[in-house]
């Protein structure tokens, strides 16, 4: 979308001058000038999008997508390590970490999992 702003700003303003141009033949008045140019402009903006199959839409598909999915996962480890008691999850969880986590219920002193996991996010983010 960045990349296309220059050249949608040559546009707006060849269209600008095209539209008082036209209007100034057929003698339109300015509420009728700036209806026409914001509707060639909104045309001549989808067809960039469309041309470089880069709609804003898109931006935001993949937050819409991975909010419930970040929640579902994070109700579902809850579940699994406190609310899971009755079934063998919770003893299984307590014996089965590696390195210096060994159990996976007890919360991590040394913030190396949280701390990681921040800056592992924000260098997808920011890739």
């Amino acid at each position: 979308l960045e990349n296309l702003q220059p050249e949608i700003k040559k546009a707006a303003e060849r269209l600008r001058y095209e539209v008082s141009v036209r209007g100034k033949q057929v003698g339109w008045s300015e509420k009728v000038a700036s209806f026409h140019f914001k509707k060639n402009l909104r045309r001549i903006v989808t067809e960039l999008y469309v041309r470089d199959n880069c709609h804003p839409f898109k931006a935001t598909l993949l937050v819409w997508v991975q909010i419930p999915m970040w929640v579902c996962v994070s109700v579902a480890l809850r579940n699994c390590s406190v609310g899971a008691a009755r079934s063998g999850v919770q003893e299984q969880f307590s014996a089965g970490g590696a390195l210096w986590f060994t159990d996976l219920t007890a919360p991590d002193s040394t913030w190396i999992l949280p701390v990681s996991l921040g800056l592992v996010n924000l260098l997808i983010v920011e890739v």
